[in-house]
Protein backbone atom coordinates (compact mmCIF):
# COMPACT_ATOMS: atom_id res chain seq x y z
CA UNK A 1 0.00 0.00 0.00
CA UNK A 2 1.51 3.32 -1.31
CA UNK A 3 1.77 5.76 2.03
CA UNK A 4 0.08 8.54 0.75
CA UNK A 5 -2.95 6.04 1.27
CA UNK A 6 -2.18 4.39 4.53
CA UNK A 7 -4.24 7.04 6.15
CA UNK A 8 -7.25 6.53 4.14
CA UNK A 9 -8.23 3.62 6.57
CA UNK A 10 -9.44 5.76 9.07
CA UNK A 11 -12.40 6.89 7.37
CA UNK A 12 -13.58 3.06 7.47
CA UNK A 13 -17.00 3.49 10.13
CA UNK A 14 -17.77 6.60 9.25
CA UNK A 15 -21.21 7.64 8.79
CA UNK A 16 -23.58 10.21 7.60
CA UNK A 17 -27.60 10.64 7.80
CA UNK A 18 -29.42 12.51 5.15
CA UNK A 19 -33.39 12.86 5.21
CA UNK A 20 -35.32 14.04 2.01
CA UNK A 21 -38.44 14.11 0.51
CA UNK A 22 -39.62 11.74 -2.59
CA UNK A 23 -40.17 15.03 -4.65
CA UNK A 24 -43.56 14.14 -6.94
CA UNK A 25 -42.06 16.65 -9.28
CA UNK A 26 -38.77 15.42 -9.53
CA UNK A 27 -40.42 12.02 -10.55
CA UNK A 28 -41.87 13.17 -13.03
CA UNK A 29 -39.36 15.07 -14.62
CA UNK A 30 -37.01 11.40 -14.33
CA UNK A 31 -40.17 10.18 -16.15
CA UNK A 32 -39.98 12.56 -18.85
CA UNK A 33 -35.68 12.43 -19.29
CA UNK A 34 -36.61 8.81 -19.84
CA UNK A 35 -38.80 9.15 -22.30
CA UNK A 36 -41.57 7.23 -20.21
CA UNK A 37 -45.32 8.11 -21.43
CA UNK A 38 -46.49 8.17 -17.48
CA UNK A 39 -44.91 9.07 -14.44
CA UNK A 40 -45.37 7.48 -10.97
CA UNK A 41 -47.75 9.44 -8.73
CA UNK A 42 -47.96 10.76 -5.09
CA UNK A 43 -48.03 7.36 -2.85
CA UNK A 44 -47.28 4.95 -5.96
CA UNK A 45 -43.52 2.87 -4.97
CA UNK A 46 -40.40 4.69 -6.61
CA UNK A 47 -39.42 2.75 -8.93
CA UNK A 48 -35.86 0.07 -8.55
CA UNK A 49 -32.69 2.43 -9.50
CA UNK A 50 -34.93 5.86 -8.83
CA UNK A 51 -33.45 6.45 -4.85
CA UNK A 52 -30.26 7.46 -6.84
CA UNK A 53 -32.07 11.13 -7.69
CA UNK A 54 -32.05 11.56 -4.08
CA UNK A 55 -30.09 12.28 -1.35
CA UNK A 56 -27.30 14.24 -2.89
CA UNK A 57 -26.83 17.41 -1.30
CA UNK A 58 -25.24 20.88 -3.18
CA UNK A 59 -22.49 22.09 -1.24
CA UNK A 60 -21.07 25.66 -1.74
CA UNK A 61 -18.75 26.91 -4.40
CA UNK A 62 -15.61 27.29 -2.53
CA UNK A 63 -16.16 22.98 -1.38
CA UNK A 64 -16.43 22.09 -4.98
CA UNK A 65 -13.13 19.88 -6.24
CA UNK A 66 -11.67 20.37 -9.56
CA UNK A 67 -13.68 17.61 -11.20
CA UNK A 68 -17.29 18.90 -10.07
CA UNK A 69 -17.54 16.97 -6.98
CA UNK A 70 -17.78 17.74 -3.28
CA UNK A 71 -14.16 18.22 -1.87
CA UNK A 72 -12.90 15.12 -0.90
CA UNK A 73 -12.25 14.38 2.88
CA UNK A 74 -15.63 14.85 4.25
CA UNK A 75 -17.65 11.99 4.23
CA UNK A 76 -15.81 9.94 1.46
CA UNK A 77 -11.85 9.93 2.35
CA UNK A 78 -9.47 12.46 0.30
CA UNK A 79 -8.26 9.54 -2.08
CA UNK A 80 -5.27 12.01 -4.20
CA UNK A 81 -6.35 10.58 -7.73
CA UNK A 82 -8.20 12.20 -10.15
CA UNK A 83 -10.62 10.11 -11.56
CA UNK A 84 -13.70 8.66 -9.87
CA UNK A 85 -15.88 6.13 -11.43
CA UNK A 86 -18.65 4.20 -10.03
CA UNK A 87 -17.48 0.46 -9.77
CA UNK A 88 -20.64 -1.24 -9.11
CA UNK A 89 -23.15 -2.17 -6.42
CA UNK A 90 -25.38 -4.62 -4.62
CA UNK A 91 -28.87 -3.76 -3.47
CA UNK A 92 -31.91 -5.48 -1.56
CA UNK A 93 -35.15 -4.33 -1.45
CA UNK A 94 -36.93 -5.55 1.59
CA UNK A 95 -40.03 -3.04 0.96
CA UNK A 96 -40.15 -0.05 -1.32
CA UNK A 97 -40.03 4.03 -0.93
CA UNK A 98 -42.98 5.99 -1.57
CA UNK A 99 -43.55 8.52 -4.22
CA UNK A 100 -44.17 12.17 -2.27
CA UNK A 101 -43.39 10.58 1.22
CA UNK A 102 -40.16 11.47 3.33
CA UNK A 103 -37.10 9.08 3.36
CA UNK A 104 -33.85 9.05 5.72
CA UNK A 105 -30.80 7.47 4.36
CA UNK A 106 -28.13 5.99 6.84
CA UNK A 107 -24.59 5.65 5.14
CA UNK A 108 -21.60 3.73 6.27
CA UNK A 109 -18.05 3.67 4.80
CA UNK A 110 -17.38 -0.07 4.88
CA UNK A 111 -13.91 -0.73 3.03
CA UNK A 112 -10.93 1.78 1.22
CA UNK A 113 -9.29 -0.68 -0.31
CA UNK A 114 -5.89 0.52 -1.88
CA UNK A 115 -4.53 -1.51 -5.16
CA UNK A 116 -2.32 -1.13 -8.15
CA UNK A 117 -3.55 -2.79 -10.97
CA UNK A 118 -2.12 -2.56 -14.57
CA UNK A 119 -2.74 1.08 -15.24
CA UNK A 120 -1.23 2.17 -12.08
CA UNK A 121 -2.52 2.80 -8.36
CA UNK A 122 -6.57 2.32 -7.58
CA UNK A 123 -8.00 2.72 -4.75
CA UNK A 124 -12.03 1.35 -3.85
CA UNK A 125 -13.94 2.44 -1.67
CA UNK A 126 -17.36 0.46 -0.36
CA UNK A 127 -20.20 2.72 1.45
CA UNK A 128 -23.50 0.77 2.90
CA UNK A 129 -26.77 3.02 2.39
CA UNK A 130 -29.61 1.84 4.40
CA UNK A 131 -32.52 3.87 2.92
CA UNK A 132 -35.85 3.91 5.13
CA UNK A 133 -39.66 5.58 4.53
CA UNK A 134 -42.35 5.79 6.60
CA UNK A 135 -43.14 2.31 6.67
CA UNK A 136 -39.63 1.18 7.39
CA UNK A 137 -36.71 -0.45 5.49
CA UNK A 138 -37.02 0.01 2.15
CA UNK A 139 -33.46 -0.66 0.31
CA UNK A 140 -29.91 -1.78 1.25
CA UNK A 141 -27.02 -0.54 -1.08
CA UNK A 142 -23.37 -1.30 -1.04
CA UNK A 143 -22.03 1.08 -3.40
CA UNK A 144 -18.13 0.82 -4.98
CA UNK A 145 -16.38 3.98 -5.78
CA UNK A 146 -13.14 3.39 -7.63
CA UNK A 147 -10.64 5.96 -7.70
CA UNK A 148 -7.97 5.66 -10.85
CA UNK A 149 -4.42 7.42 -11.45
CA UNK A 150 -4.38 9.26 -14.68
CA UNK A 151 -3.29 7.48 -18.35
CA UNK A 152 0.35 7.43 -19.13
CA UNK A 153 0.91 9.52 -21.94
CA UNK A 154 0.14 7.14 -25.04
CA UNK A 155 -1.30 4.18 -22.94
CA UNK A 156 -3.25 1.61 -24.77
CA UNK A 157 -6.95 1.36 -23.85
CA UNK A 158 -7.43 -1.84 -21.95
CA UNK A 159 -9.24 -4.24 -23.88
CA UNK A 160 -13.26 -4.50 -23.17
CA UNK A 161 -14.62 -8.16 -22.97
CA UNK A 162 -17.11 -9.09 -25.41
CA UNK A 163 -20.93 -8.90 -24.59
CA UNK A 164 -23.46 -11.80 -24.03
CA UNK A 165 -25.62 -12.69 -26.56
CA UNK A 166 -28.99 -14.09 -27.12
CA UNK A 167 -31.09 -11.64 -25.59
CA UNK A 168 -34.87 -12.32 -24.77
CA UNK A 169 -35.12 -8.33 -24.11
CA UNK A 170 -33.51 -5.61 -25.65
CA UNK A 171 -33.67 -1.92 -26.06
CA UNK A 172 -31.15 0.80 -28.16
CA UNK A 173 -30.42 4.25 -25.82
CA UNK A 174 -29.01 6.90 -27.81
CA UNK A 175 -26.99 8.98 -25.63
CA UNK A 176 -26.49 12.56 -26.11
CA UNK A 177 -25.12 15.82 -24.24
CA UNK A 178 -29.19 16.63 -23.00
CA UNK A 179 -30.01 13.44 -21.56
CA UNK A 180 -26.68 13.29 -19.41
CA UNK A 181 -27.13 17.18 -18.59
CA UNK A 182 -30.75 16.31 -17.24
CA UNK A 183 -29.37 13.17 -15.21
CA UNK A 184 -26.82 15.04 -13.91
CA UNK A 185 -29.12 17.75 -13.15
CA UNK A 186 -31.93 15.33 -11.80
CA UNK A 187 -29.15 13.76 -10.00
CA UNK A 188 -28.02 16.73 -8.38
CA UNK A 189 -24.23 15.34 -9.67
CA UNK A 190 -21.87 17.79 -10.86
CA UNK A 191 -19.42 15.63 -12.14
CA UNK A 192 -17.75 17.11 -15.43
CA UNK A 193 -17.12 13.98 -16.87
CA UNK A 194 -21.00 13.92 -18.05
CA UNK A 195 -21.43 17.33 -19.72
CA UNK A 196 -18.10 19.47 -19.77
CA UNK A 197 -16.58 17.91 -23.12
CA UNK A 198 -13.17 20.24 -22.74
CA UNK A 199 -12.66 18.73 -19.19
CA UNK A 200 -13.13 15.22 -19.74
CA UNK A 201 -11.18 15.39 -22.88
CA UNK A 202 -8.47 17.39 -22.22
CA UNK A 203 -7.72 16.60 -18.40
CA UNK A 204 -9.11 13.27 -17.48
CA UNK A 205 -8.26 12.07 -21.11
CA UNK A 206 -11.57 10.45 -21.91
CA UNK A 207 -12.52 10.21 -26.33
CA UNK A 208 -16.12 12.22 -24.76
CA UNK A 209 -18.87 12.77 -22.59
CA UNK A 210 -19.76 9.84 -20.13
CA UNK A 211 -22.76 7.89 -19.71
CA UNK A 212 -23.24 7.98 -15.90
CA UNK A 213 -22.97 4.57 -14.20
CA UNK A 214 -25.96 5.19 -12.24
CA UNK A 215 -27.97 5.93 -15.47
CA UNK A 216 -26.76 2.87 -17.04
CA UNK A 217 -28.14 0.18 -13.98
CA UNK A 218 -31.16 2.68 -14.07
CA UNK A 219 -31.80 1.60 -17.52
CA UNK A 220 -31.10 -2.06 -16.94
CA UNK A 221 -33.47 -1.90 -14.53
CA UNK A 222 -36.50 0.00 -16.27
CA UNK A 223 -35.84 -2.70 -19.12
CA UNK A 224 -36.51 -5.55 -16.34
CA UNK A 225 -39.43 -3.38 -14.75
CA UNK A 226 -41.26 -3.27 -18.11
CA UNK A 227 -40.52 -6.64 -19.26
CA UNK A 228 -41.81 -8.11 -15.64
CA UNK A 229 -44.44 -5.60 -14.49
CA UNK A 230 -46.10 -7.21 -12.13
CA UNK A 231 -42.87 -8.24 -10.13
CA UNK A 232 -41.54 -7.39 -7.43
CA UNK A 233 -37.32 -7.10 -7.67
CA UNK A 234 -35.62 -8.40 -4.49
CA UNK A 235 -31.81 -8.32 -5.36
CA UNK A 236 -30.02 -6.35 -7.57
CA UNK A 237 -26.39 -6.41 -8.14
CA UNK A 238 -24.25 -4.72 -10.95
CA UNK A 239 -20.57 -3.94 -12.14
CA UNK A 240 -19.45 -1.64 -14.49
CA UNK A 241 -16.76 -3.18 -17.10
CA UNK A 242 -16.14 -0.18 -19.58
CA UNK A 243 -17.28 3.52 -19.96
CA UNK A 244 -19.99 4.12 -22.59
CA UNK A 245 -20.09 7.46 -24.12
CA UNK A 246 -22.36 9.99 -26.13
CA UNK A 247 -20.85 9.71 -29.44
CA UNK A 248 -23.13 5.96 -30.15
CA UNK A 249 -26.16 4.51 -29.51
CA UNK A 250 -25.55 1.27 -26.82
CA UNK A 251 -28.17 -1.42 -26.16
CA UNK A 252 -29.44 -2.83 -22.78
CA UNK A 253 -30.40 -6.44 -22.77
CA UNK A 254 -31.95 -9.29 -20.06
CA UNK A 255 -32.71 -12.37 -20.26
CA UNK A 256 -34.18 -15.27 -18.05
CA UNK A 257 -31.02 -17.72 -16.21
CA UNK A 258 -31.68 -20.72 -14.27
CA UNK A 259 -33.02 -20.33 -10.74
CA UNK A 260 -35.40 -17.77 -10.96
CA UNK A 261 -33.02 -14.59 -12.19
CA UNK A 262 -32.91 -12.61 -14.35
CA UNK A 263 -29.07 -11.74 -16.44
CA UNK A 264 -28.51 -7.91 -17.17
CA UNK A 265 -25.89 -6.67 -19.28
CA UNK A 266 -25.63 -3.02 -21.70
CA UNK A 267 -23.74 -3.50 -25.13
CA UNK A 268 -21.16 -0.93 -26.25
CA UNK A 269 -21.54 0.15 -29.94
CA UNK A 270 -18.51 -2.28 -30.56
CA UNK A 271 -20.00 -5.02 -28.84
CA UNK A 272 -18.45 -4.31 -25.92
CA UNK A 273 -19.36 -5.48 -22.27
CA UNK A 274 -20.26 -2.05 -20.30
CA UNK A 275 -22.11 -3.24 -17.91
CA UNK A 276 -23.24 -6.66 -16.13
CA UNK A 277 -25.83 -7.42 -13.61
CA UNK A 278 -27.95 -10.50 -11.76
CA UNK A 279 -31.65 -9.60 -10.60
CA UNK A 280 -33.58 -11.67 -8.46
CA UNK A 281 -37.55 -10.96 -8.27
CA UNK A 282 -39.76 -11.79 -5.42
CA UNK A 283 -42.49 -14.63 -5.96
Amino acid sequence: MPDDFAHLKDWVGRTQDVEETIWVERVANMAATLDLETAPKAGDPLPPGWHWLFFNGFVRPGKIGEDGHAQRGGFLPPVPLPRRMWAGGRLTFPGALKVGEPAKRHSEILKVEPKTGRSGDLVFVTVKHSISGRSGLALEEEHDIVYRSPPAPGAAAAKPQVAPTGATWTKTIKPDPVLLFRYSALTHNGHRIHYDHPYVTKVEGYPSLIVHGPLTSTLLLELLRHSHPNRRLARYAFRAMAPLFDTAPFTVNGRPEAGGTVKLWATGPAGELAMEATASLAD
